[in-house]
């Protein structure tokens, strides 16, 4: 431990202070955990403004001052080179946790190249988005040492509902790209549904908002013009599609025959415009 932590309260390294990043930074803090925050550009820090947390100009810094360091930032590549630079940094024991969605394979990489350093590693990507997070009502997908991921999990609780361990090194972004397929495909599911009653000259709008309420009720369906909007739908659309390649991918390296399903989680990210603007005709 730091000088700063203890086994009940270690010190957290935060890195990735983005749309989910943000509100989850602040959950540490305000549960008590002593908070330490690194960017790549210092300004994205001013954030953080009114959240107790130390500040850090390098990396390694933050690195050596940390017991745990979490990672919330955008692709495997960008994990993979920030791990390089926090292990000039990291003590022996640390933890270092993978928030974002990624490649199985990638977090068995990250694994064995923290190994040499005797530093643990945890891969646990969230599902729920911006408002689950800003209401600590994250789902946290783990994937590592059962032992390791004991000690995280009071960390992980200040913005997670439910914190899952499943199993060893990439299980965690087995999960998260399972559940992120399932959401598409529900997606081309009521895709289908809406175009069947458009044929029939229903009202779309409110056939959905009926669905919402009976036994056809999902997540893909509240999420409909709640968080997925006209405004940010083609972002989502396009965002949902490199979730399916990864995906495919996933499956492939596992040498699982996904096409089915592969496509028809990318009918559901392609078709997701297409929806939101039935239902705002």
């Amino acid at each position: 431990m730091t000088s700063t932590g203890t086994p009940s309260a270690p010190v957290v390294g935060w890195i990735g202070l983005g749309d989910q990043g943000l509100p989850m930074a602040r959950a540490i803090a305000d549960a008590g955990f002593p908070l330490h925050a690194w960017a790549r550009r210092p300004v994205s820090l001013d954030a953080l403004s009114g959240v107790p947390h130390v500040r850090h100009d390098d990396i390694t810094d933050l690195a050596a001052a940390s017991d745990i360091v979490a990672l919330c930032v955008g692709t495997d590549d960008d994990v993979l080179r920030l791990a390089g630079q926090l292990l000039e940094g990291l003590r022996p024991g640390s933890v270092l946790v993978n928030h974002g969605t990624g490649l199985p394979s990638a977090a068995v990489r990250l694994t064995q190249m923290c190994a040499a350093a005797g530093v643990e590693v945890l891969d646990a990507p969230v599902s729920g988005g911006r408002p689950a997070a800003e209401e600590h009502r994250l789902t946290t997908m783990v994937g590592g040492p059962q032992l390791v991921a004991e000690r995280c999990e009071p960390v992980f609780a200040s913005f997670s509902r439910h914190v899952v361990h499943l199993g060893d090194a990439g299980a965690g972004q087995t999960a998260k790209l399972f559940n992120n397929a399932l959401l598409m495909m529900n997606q081309a599911a009521i895709a289908d549904i809406v175009d069947l009653a458009a044929e029939l000259k229903l009202n779309p709008a409110q056939l959905v908002e009926v669905l919402k309420l009976g036994s056809a009720s999902s997540t893909a369906l509240s999420l409909l013009n709640t968080m997925v909007t006209p405004d940010n739908v083609e972002h989502l659309s396009g965002v949902e599609a490199l979730d399916m390649e990864l995906f495919d991918q996933a499956m492939r390296d596992a040498d699982v025959d996904s096409a089915e399903a592969t496509a028809r989680g990318i009918s559901g990210a392609h078709r997701l415009p297409g929806l939101i603007q039935h239902l705002n005709a």
